[in-house]
């Protein structure tokens, strides 16, 4: 099953900044409006995330708690990972190692 097959995951890719986290997060919120038991932030393809990309996965982890859902990120790269350790996020959001490990963890 492809990325795209799969309804509770959210892919993104690239550098995720000020110029592309206004399209990521109407995309997230559009997904969020279907109120999914589950959400997976892929962020295998990402190969850098500003404070604007980390406000946007803040804001859709709060989003999904609010009607009790889970929200998870997955695949963190070694040069993203330090980003939300400095931030302190890695104790505030879900981090699975990939997707299906993840979406297992329900």
């Amino acid at each position: 099953m492809t990325e795209t097959e799969r309804p509770n995951v959210f892919p993104l890719e690239g550098e995720i900044d000020l110029h592309v986290s206004p399209g990521i997060s109407a995309s997230l919120k559009s997904k969020i409006a279907d109120k999914p038991k589950q959400l997976v932030v892929d962020l295998s393809r990402v190969s850098y995330i500003d404070s604007s990309g980390l406000a946007v996965l803040i804001e859709g982890m709060q989003s999904v708690a609010s009607y009790g859902g889970k929200f998870a990120l997955s695949g963190l790269q070694e040069n993203v990972r330090p980003i939300f350790e400095i931030a302190r996020l890695d104790q505030v959001f879900r981090i699975f190692p990939d997707v299906d490990s993840a979406l297992a963890a329900t």
